[in-house]
């Protein structure tokens, strides 16, 4: 049988896939899900299944962040991203009851705590009853601000482009109010630096 150069790119294409199908099935998912490729496919196919309720804009990669209020945990509010303009802003969106949230919370609070006046903003927003968050962060505080929205199908957390709700689901903003990454799952110990470099 005589080998054509297209027969020999798809017999690649087909080993190559093989390939990955034989990785995921031998150590799991998770390498492929901590790469910025996986993210983006996984970000990609969530926002792809998901509709969003009429009239709700819903954050892309790469584009401007809408305009998201939040209130403070504490009183007050914010407007995501014009009141963190100037410096990036990581936004980790959490919840009490969430396993995997509570898990990276340390990272979350080392990293915040690393980045100086000058550094990446940290900002956590919790999809939670109030009261429940504020009794959690009683047991487990953290450095960074707080803020907390009701869960519902156009909660903030849909608004910057997690429209089914998974927990924990982290962007990262440009100064200047852009979308550059997301990241659905937990931050594993010394996993946020690199993420967050731009």
């Amino acid at each position: 049988m005589k080998l054509t150069p297209l027969k020999i790119v798809l017999v690649a294409a087909g080993a190559g896939a093989l390939g990955v199908l034989a990785g995921i099935f031998a150590t799991g998912p998770g390498p492929l899900l901590d790469s910025e490729f996986g993210q983006r496919v996984l970000n990609d196919a969530l926002t792809a299944t998901a509709d969003a309720p009429d009239g709700v804009r819903v954050a892309r990669r790469g584009e401007p962040l809408p305009a998201v209020q939040v209130d403070g945990l504490e009183g007050g509010g914010f407007i995501l991203p014009g009141d963190f303009a100037g410096r990036p802003l990581l936004v980790n969106v959490w919840a009490s009851w969430c396993g995997p949230c509570i898990k990276e919370m340390p990272e979350l609070d080392r990293f915040a705590g690393d980045q100086g006046d000058d550094g990446v903003q940290v900002l956590g927003l919790a999809l939670d009853d109030r009261q429940a968050v504020l009794e959690f962060l009683q047991r487990i505080p953290v450095r960074y601000a707080q803020a907390i929205d009701v869960p519902g199908p156009a909660d903030a957390g849909v608004q910057l482009g997690n429209p089914k709700g998974v927990l924990p689901y982290s962007i990262l903003v440009s100064a200047d109010g852009r979308l550059l990454k997301q990241k659905i799952g937990p931050f594993e110990e010394g996993e946020i630096d690199d993420w967050a470099r731009h």
